[in-house]
């Protein structure tokens, strides 16, 4: 009788299967765990989505509502719940050539609605670059040790732009009766257009081509903050020599679209700075054939239906609210169901805009220093220097820089102090490009100011 063997190889082999079927197992399990938790990823990704495309579509029926009850004429026509577009009724007269396309100003016009309320609120909430030393050859582009103006230091700001439209009213008190008055280039501040214009002058947006002739402009008035809208150059070192208004450069949003000029840069001026701003003189009627000033004769200037469409739009955004000959004689109302959109409104799709802009970029960073690329400390005691240096004239010497860079912080309004805190002391900063989505963000120590 044989004997039948068990052969040990084959003995060794089988031992293994049991760990190699629980290994199988998890490594299932592990995967149909992953797929579950994307789906679920993904569903709740398409569920906050859907969430802030209904704010956003709500929104946009609200500034829908607004531009045909303030835009004089214009209506929008949603095309999805970011982008819309303005038209004009048939029959405008589109007599404005633009000699670079060789074809006349269309009548319609396409934006992006969640860009304009991201771009825009950000700048409310934005400090701009200003320079902090000031010699008499060159203007040395550098971050403030203390900033000289404030988000929210004033509360209500009038931009005031030099149209022929002003001639129509009589706006002058009412332009007088703001914390801060923010003028452009060479218009004139006298008696003979008070009425129109008022005669308070805190701030001058300029530009190369008013350096010439802004000694004269100034007529004396020391305090007026001039502020330099473009890359200084001689004509402007010429000219800064021989005044006493504190001098600041300044560096803004590069508006490839919309509206343009120095109006445009006066106004996120403001926004930097204003809780509400008002504007006048900007010629956003109907019925523009050309380009007038309050002051001297018509001159080619911007395309006005481009322009009084952009302005309309930012209106309807809660970014500026618009005074013109048509509309002082109505009596106006800033909210309710035609008017502009409730600050609530406007916070809930300008923070569904930004999610739906940070998911798509998939970045969660949704804080207020996302966008900070380059930080810097610096201390917040008033110790470092003021803006000025060693060889500036005599007559630059009197500039009074300390009005606005030597300012105890319990001297701001309670709204500024606010944002100030609630921004952790750090001042944001563009850098250079036409988004504000690279900042440069400073630091400032709060021990000083809490």
């Amino acid at each position: 009788m044989k004997r039948i063997r068990v052969s040990s190889s084959s003995s060794t082999k089988s031992r293994p299967i049991i760990p190699l079927q629980i290994f199988v197992v998890v490594i299932f399990t592990l995967v149909v765990l992953a797929i579950q938790t994307s789906n679920f990823s993904d569903y709740q990704k398409y569920y906050i989505n859907r969430v802030e495309i209904k704010i956003l579509s709500d929104f946009q029926t609200n500034v829908q509502q607004c531009i045909a009850s303030r835009g004089l004429g214009l209506t929008a026509l949603i095309v999805d719940h970011c982008k819309l577009v303005l038209k004009y009724p048939k029959g405008t007269n589109s007599t404005w050539f633009n000699k670079q396309f060789k074809k006349h100003e269309p009548l319609e016009y396409t934006y992006d609605v969640c860009e304009a309320i991201l771009l825009w609120e950000q700048v409310r909430g934005a400090d701009k670059c200003y320079n902090r030393s000031l010699c008499e050859e060159h203007l040395n582009v550098l971050l403030p040790s203390t900033p000289p103006f404030h988000p929210r230091q004033f509360e209500r700001c009038a931009v005031v732009g030099n149209s022929g439209d002003l001639l129509k009213t009589e706006f002058g008190e009412e332009i007088d009766s703001h914390d801060a008055v923010i003028r452009e280039n060479e218009a004139p501040v006298n008696e003979k257009y008070a009425k129109h214009i008022g005669m308070k002058r805190d701030f001058r947006l300029v530009v190369r081509g008013a350096a010439r002739k802004m000694v004269e402009i100034l007529d004396g008035s020391a305090d007026e903050v001039l502020v330099i809208k473009s890359v200084t150059h001689k004509d402007f070192n010429d000219m800064i020599k021989g005044i006493t208004n504190p001098v600041y450069l300044f560096q803004g949003i590069v508006l490839r679209r919309g509206a343009k000029g120095t109006g445009m840069k006066s106004i996120e001026l403001a926004l930097s700075m204003c809780d509400v701003v008002n504007i006048y003189g900007f010629t956003v009627d109907p019925g523009y054939t050309e380009w007038t000033r309050y002051f001297s004769t018509p001159r080619q200037g911007h395309n006005p239906l481009q322009g009084r469409a952009y302005y309309q739009l930012l209106e309807c955004l809660g970014v500026i609210r618009i005074h013109s000959p048509m509309r002082s004689e109505r009596n106006e109302d800033w909210s309710g169901p035609s008017g502009i959109p409730s600050r609530k409104t406007i916070n809930r799709a300008h923070a569904a805009a930004l999610h739906l802009k940070r998911s798509q970029e998939q970045n969660g960073t949704l804080g207020p220093f996302g966008s900070c690329k380059i930080w810097s400390n610096v201390s917040y005691d008033n110790s470092g220097p003021i803006s000025g240096s060693p060889d500036m004239s005599e007559t630059r010497k009197k500039s009074n820089y300390d009005k606005w860079e030597v300012m105890q912080f319990k001297s701001l309004r309670k709204e500024a102090q606010q944002h100030h805190i609630e921004m952790r002391g750090v001042s944001l900063y563009k850098m250079d490009g036409n988004k504000l989505d690279d900042l440069v963000c400073v630091n400032h120590s709060l021990k000083s100011v809490v």
